[in-house]
C-alpha cells in the first residue's frame, strides 16, 4: 500500500529540508496543496527540492508547474476543474462518495476517496461502513486505484490494507509533529514517517 503525504496548505521554513528528508527516507508520492497562493511561492519551494524528486510530485494548484518542473502529475479539485490543453502526465481527483469514485476512477490515474474524518470519534465508525462498503463494491484490480483520505494514523493502515486499497494519504499524523511556527527540529516527524512506511 502506498503512502501519500499531502502537504500542509502554508510554506514553512524548513518545508523544503522536511520534504527532501521524507523523500530520502522513500516517500513515494507527495501532493503539493497550497491552495490561494501565490505560484512564485512553489516555485521557490520546488527549486529547493532536489530535481530528482519532482518526478514523485502531483500538484493541486498552478497545473503549469507540471511542465516547468518536470512534476508528475496534477490533481484535479474544486478550485481547478479541467486539466490544461494537451495535458501528458499522471491525473487524479478527490472523491466522496463510492458512487463517485466508481464513476471518476476509470479516467484518473486513481482516486482520493475522502471519507469523513477519522480524527473525530463520532464519525469513526461511519468512516470505516463508506470504506468496507467501497471495497465490497469494487474489485482487487479497482481498489488499487483508490487511495483513503481524511485524518488517517498509523493505527488505520493495517486495517486499509487488510481491505484492499492501494493507497492511503497522511497529513495530520505527519505534520502535528511538528510546529511550524517554533521548531526546527524534525526527527520526531522523520521517525513517525518511517514508523508509516513499515
Amino acid at each position: 500500500m502506498k503512502i501519500v503525504l499531502m502537504t500542509t496548505p502554508f510554506f514553512f521554513v524548513e518545508e523544503s529540508q522536511i520534504l527532501t528528508a521524507l523523500f530520502d527516507e522513500g516517500l513515494e508520492l507527495l501532493h503539493l496543496r497550497k491552495p490561494d497562493t501565490e505560484p512564485v511561492f512553489s516555485e521557490r519551494l520546488l527549486s529547493l527540492i532536489p530535481e530528482s524528486y519532482h518526478r514523485r510530485i502531483v500538484t493541486h494548484d498552478h497545473f503549469y508547474l507540471k511542465n516547468e518542473y518536470g512534476l508528475r502529475g496534477v490533481h484535479l479539485n474544486g478550485r481547478n476543474l479541467e486539466l490544461p490543453d494537451g495535458f501528458k502526465g499522471t491525473i487524479s481527483c478527490s472523491c466522496y462518495t463510492v458512487d463517485e469514485t466508481e464513476a471518476r476512477r476509470r479516467k484518473m490515474d486513481y482516486v482520493f476517496l475522502q471519507s469523513t474524518d477519522f480524527n473525530v470519534p463520532e464519525s469513526r465508525e461511519a468512516s470505516w461502513g463508506l470504506l468496507e462498503d467501497a471495497a465490497h463494491q469494487m474489485s482487487e484490480k479497482e481498489l488499487k486505484k483508490v487511495y483513503v483520505s481524511g485524518g488517517i494514523t498509523l493505527d488505520d493502515l493495517p486495517r486499509l490494507r487488510s481491505l484492499g486499497f492501494g493507497g492511503a494519504v497522511v497529513y495530520g499524523d505527519i505534520w502535528n509533529r511538528f510546529n511550524i511556527y517554533s521548531q526546527q527540529d524534525y526527527r520526531e516527524l522523520i521517525l513517525h514517517f518511517r514508523k508509516l512506511l513499515k
